[in-house]
């Protein structure tokens, strides 16, 4: 369960972890370091994957400065009180309900 200090860590280790995302994935998506950092301040988390390993993690949902959904997964190890970027991507609307919600298959 990511608990109000993790997520305080989260906000205060996205800058360094944006900054060294690999450019490649980030030019794939088309996000700049700035709509990736402003969708994750200002987004929610909308799963929460407490059994994955090696770190607990996270879904966020955001938006980028025009309104546009962004989602990305956090792993967050507990012993270093680091956030690593999983990966970040544009969700498929018909995958998605509200962008929050997975569609039955």
């Amino acid at each position: 369960m990511w608990t109000s200090k993790a997520l305080l860590m989260l906000s205060v280790t996205i800058a360094f972890a944006l900054q060294t995302m690999q450019t490649k994935k980030r030019k794939q998506t088309r996000l700049s370091f700035d709509e990736i950092f402003f969708s994750v301040l200002h987004g929610e988390i909308i799963e929460d994957y407490p059994t994955d390993k090696p770190y607990p993690s996270c879904l966020i949902y955001g938006e980028s400065f025009a309104g546009e959904p962004i989602h990305s997964v956090w792993a967050y190890n507990p012993v270093t009180q680091w956030a690593v970027l999983v990966t970040v991507y544009r969700p498929d609307p018909d995958r998605w309900i509200n962008w929050r919600i997975r569609r039955k298959q």
